[in-house]
């Protein structure tokens, strides 16, 4: 049996909700956070790693960064390559497990963003990512991870919740479980009058959780901060960001 995240249909019928026209439309002001938080120098090569259907690539490359983008999700990448046609932007996609992709001192700057990180059973395998990364930096490298953080999660923890989109309902019931170690999440979408359900689970990390297991990755420096615009990592912390530097 496939893990969730291996399962296509999954990415199918959830990705409208995922990537709403409000997401699209925040891309902008989320690179401008990124280029600042960095010091991106004009035409860096960027990785965006689990770049869905290309929100954050394609924005890179208009400003003209040379751009990679992998996922492993066809439509996604039929969808980011339209995209990126229509508006003839040069980037690369490629279909990719994040386990395995590897590009030896290729990059400037790695992505990983909207918590695209930690989805594997084995918690082996997210370090497996961590050093292919780290491996895929350049010298002088950093890598960008943006997730939601377990000390915000522990202030902003709602057991259930559903939200309302053009007629299709989505409804979310989370589950602690493993020590506060990972999630469980029970999705159900309710659409034409049918209901699609499927468990989501990843691992959630604290700050010293995280950097701890970047240092362990290859990395030798790590940068904690609340946002992308590099508001601190305190109470009022909206998402656990970590840049970490080669």
């Amino acid at each position: 049996m496939k893990a969730w995240h291996e399962d296509d249909a999954f990415w199918e019928a959830f990705g409208p909700l995922m990537f709403r026209e409000e997401l699209w439309a925040a891309a902008p002001a989320e690179v401008d956070a990124i280029v600042e938080l960095v010091d991106l120098p004009p035409r860096s090569a960027v990785l965006d790693l689990g770049c869905g259907v290309g929100r954050h690539s394609l924005e890179l490359a208009r400003r003209g960064y040379q751009v990679t983008g992998v996922d492993r999700t066809a439509a996604y990448l039929l969808e980011a390559r339209k995209r990126a046609r229509r508006e003839r932007v040069p980037v690369t996609f490629l279909a990719a497990d994040m386990r395995e992709f590897v590009r030896p001192a290729a990059f400037d700057v790695v992505l990983s963003l909207c918590t695209s990180f930690s989805y594997f059973e084995d918690a082996a395998d997210n370090k497996r990512v961590l050093v292919n990364v780290a491996r895929s930096l350049k010298p002088q490298g950093r890598f960008v991870l943006q997730l939601m953080g377990k000390e915000v999660l522990a202030r902003i923890f709602q057991a259930r919740d559903w939200r309302e989109q053009d007629g299709i309902y989505f409804l979310q019931e989370r589950t602690l479980t493993d020590d506060w170690g990972r999630m469980q999440n029970r999705w159900i979408l309710i659409r034409d009058g049918s209901a699609q359900e499927t468990i989501v689970s990843h691992w959630i990390y604290s700050a010293a959780e995280l950097v701890s297991l970047l240092t362990s990755s290859g990395f030798a420096h790590v940068d904690v901060y609340g946002d992308l615009e590099g508001a601190p990592y305190d109470q009022t912390a909206r998402q656990l960001v970590a840049v970490a530097r080669i």
